[in-house]
């Protein structure tokens, strides 16, 4: 059994490592294509997002409570800038929603 949580953890080191060394032997200069400095631009972003998605949007209760919430919030963000603010009016549009429903 320990034999192969340690085969397990090398090979997950090794693919880490891989993913974080290959590009710098990869790309010895800068980037000059705009399409490939605005798509490697937004790659954190868009993958925090589609981690965070199903997540924001299942935690609750029904379904619609969840997307519903999450479209106050991205409202909200989008006006306001303010983390604190969008989180709590995300949390009282939940569980209002979840009251009501």
């Amino acid at each position: 059994m320990s034999g192969n949580l340690t085969i397990y953890l090398i090979v997950a080191a090794l693919v880490t490592f891989a993913i974080r060394a290959l590009p710098m032997f990869i790309f010895h200069k800068p980037i000059k294509n705009r399409f490939v400095r605005s798509f490697l631009y937004y790659v954190p972003y868009i993958t925090l997002s589609v981690m965070v998605f199903p997540a924001i949007v299942l935690q609750t209760g029904s379904l619609i409570s969840g997307i519903a919430a999450m479209a106050v919030g991205v409202l909200v963000a989008w006006f306001t800038s303010n983390l604190f603010l969008t989180a709590s009016t995300v949390c009282v549009v939940a569980l209002i929603l979840e009251l009501i429903l």
